[in-house]
């Protein structure tokens, strides 16, 4: 199997980013030898994604901790910026521990005793408009436990500052009306202060917590003696001569061998934010000082771990049984019929009939995963098997604007070739190229992305493959890279539209192949039933 990216470089060094695709916010603990790390997901299902590492630079996906959104209602259409926001993942108890800020809706938690689960319904802990980022911290040595929050101005018209609270050790209630730990508004220069991350280190409480952006910001620490403060400051990781645009927004994790590492992300545009690995240490007094002296490291010595193998999360898949790998989302929460499942592989997608078939954002029922690098080939076989004019299934790169290239059936009842695509503020999805016979309602689709999310589609209909239309710039979205995406419509009405079978979904990019433990049943993190929900 082809990988587009890998960070080992094999021998004992590794590049970053380590995870070279959207794994926004990212949050990692170490339970033992393992790592394990989850990031947000918005409002993307199955939500709150989970990753697995021996060494923190080899990762791959072992499920999501999040079956569905709630209120359901509300994640029943594409929500791209609400949801799930900067998850802080915990071990405590025998247990692993999520806690997120669902900006409309306020602070929940959900927790299991397996990574794997099953996981806990989710608690709300804290409701309220604009509560993000929380993080809860129990002291090992007094038995008490904290919580620490940000706020977003969009739903509540306060930003730049922490608020703290006393939770009780069951994560289920706070025990107090909350007090503000850190006003950015009185730090001369600071702005936009978030993402907070709260930890207890040689008698202070230390919160590590990003300011001034994604995309320009840096990554400031904050220390007290009393968990309610006063805290000083201090910026310990930023841009500086790097290229390495906003580096913040993470998490620190120490290893068996006693060394200490700091996951954050960067801000890159249609990829999304992509995750890069720092080295870590104290200073004579006590402050972490992260990369090189605070700037960003591209490449570095590899954690002290035994071997591992060279792995990424995966992207390539058969759909074995039908049923999509775990690097798969719904764009919103999934309902009955979308995908049926059989003995034999590939994914078969309903052509699900809706007014909105004009246009991708509106649809909930699309396949998605990340862009799993700045430059990689998509290649997807599809057969869509339906005589219904104007059903159509296809492989698409979504954001704010969207192109795609599939089949469509023609007024006539025969399926076509056909490439369209809309821009930002287009309401309605435009020919990108003219349309052309597809024998058998056959044909391999392709995207290939190079630097700056430059899209070429092209398509063999059994002539070999041919390009199609003009080069499309992929966008993000709001808090969200741009995504891959599969999905199959029909235009409103009554009965049965047909389905779209795709088979063969593959990425493969300029590194060597590497193995891939997605379908390994003897890997210790195989994606289970269980964990595939």
């Amino acid at each position: 199997m082809s990988r587009p990216w890998t960070a080992d470089l094999g021998d004992g060094t590794y590049r970053n980013p380590v995870l070279n695709a959207d794994w926004s916010d990212p949050d990692v603990v170490r339970v033992g030898d393992d790592y394990y790390l989850t990031a947000s997901s918005f409002g993307r299902s199955p939500g709150l994604p989970l990753l697995h590492s021996r060494d923190l630079v080899n990762w791959t996906a072992v499920g999501h901790a999040l079956d569905r959104l709630e209120p359901a209602a509300e994640f029943s259409a594409p929500r791209h910026d609400r949801g799930v926001w900067a998850p802080s993942l915990r071990h405590r108890g025998g247990r692993f521990w999520i806690f997120w800020g669902d900006p409309d809706h306020g602070i929940q938690q959900i927790n299991a005793e397996r990574v794997e689960g099953p996981w806990s319904a989710p608690h709300l802990l804290k409701a309220g408009k604009g509560l993000i980022d929380a993080c809860p911290l129990w002291d090992e040595e007094t038995g008490e436990a904290y919580l620490v929050h940000a706020w977003a101005k969009s739903r509540s018209g306060v930003k730049n500052r922490l608020t703290g609270h006393r939770m009780s050790p069951d994560g289920r209630e706070l025990l107090d009306e909350g007090a503000t730990l850190v006003d950015a508004d009185r730090i001369p220069g600071w702005f936009t202060l978030e993402g907070p991350k709260l930890y207890r280190r040689d008698g202070c409480f230390v919160i590590l917590a990003p300011a001034g952006g994604v995309e320009t910001g840096w990554q400031g620490a904050f220390r007290s003696r009393d968990f309610f403060g006063p805290y000083e400051e201090r910026v310990v990781l930023a841009q500086g001569r790097t290229d390495v645009n906003g580096p913040h927004q993470g998490g620190w994790v120490d290893t068996p061998a006693g060394e200490d590492w700091f996951l954050h992300f960067q801000a890159r545009g249609a990829y999304g934010r992509v995750v890069h690995l720092q080295p870590m240490r104290w200073d004579a007094d006590g402050w972490p000082v992260i990369g090189d002296r605070g700037e960003p490291v591209l490449r570095h010595t590899k954690p002290v771990a035994p071997a591992q193998p060279v792995v990424a999360p995966a992207v390539d898949d058969d759909f074995p049984g039908g049923r999509p790998g775990a690097q798969w989302q719904w764009t919103a929460n999934p309902r009955h019929g979308w995908a049926a499942r059989g003995a034999g592989d590939g994914l078969r997608l309903t052509c699900v009939r809706t007014a909105d078939e004009h246009d991708l954002r509106l649809l909930p029922n699309i396949l998605v995963q990340r862009l799993p690098a700045e430059a990689f080939t998509v290649d997807v076989e599809l057969v869509l098997d339906s005589v219904e004019a104007g059903a159509k299934a296809g492989l698409a790169v979504l954001g704010d604007a969207f192109g795609w290239i599939g089949l469509a059936v023609a007024a006539d009842g025969t399926p076509r070739l056909v490439h369209r695509f809309a821009e930002g503020a287009a309401a309605h999805e435009r020919d990108a190229a003219g349309s052309r016979a597809s024998p058998g309602g056959r044909a391999r689709l392709r995207v290939e992305v190079t630097a700056g999310a430059r899209c070429r589609f092209s398509a063999d209909t059994g002539d070999g493959f041919r390009p199609s239309g003009q080069v499309f710039a992929a966008t993000p979205w709001r808090w969200v890279g741009a995504l891959l995406g599969l999905f199959a419509t029909a235009p409103a009405g009554t009965g049965p539209a047909g389905t779209a079978r795709f088979t063969a979904f593959r990425v493969t990019g300029p590194n060597p192949p590497q193995k891939c433990t997605r379908h390994d049943p003897s890997h210790p993190h195989h994606p289970t039933e269980k964990s595939r929900r």
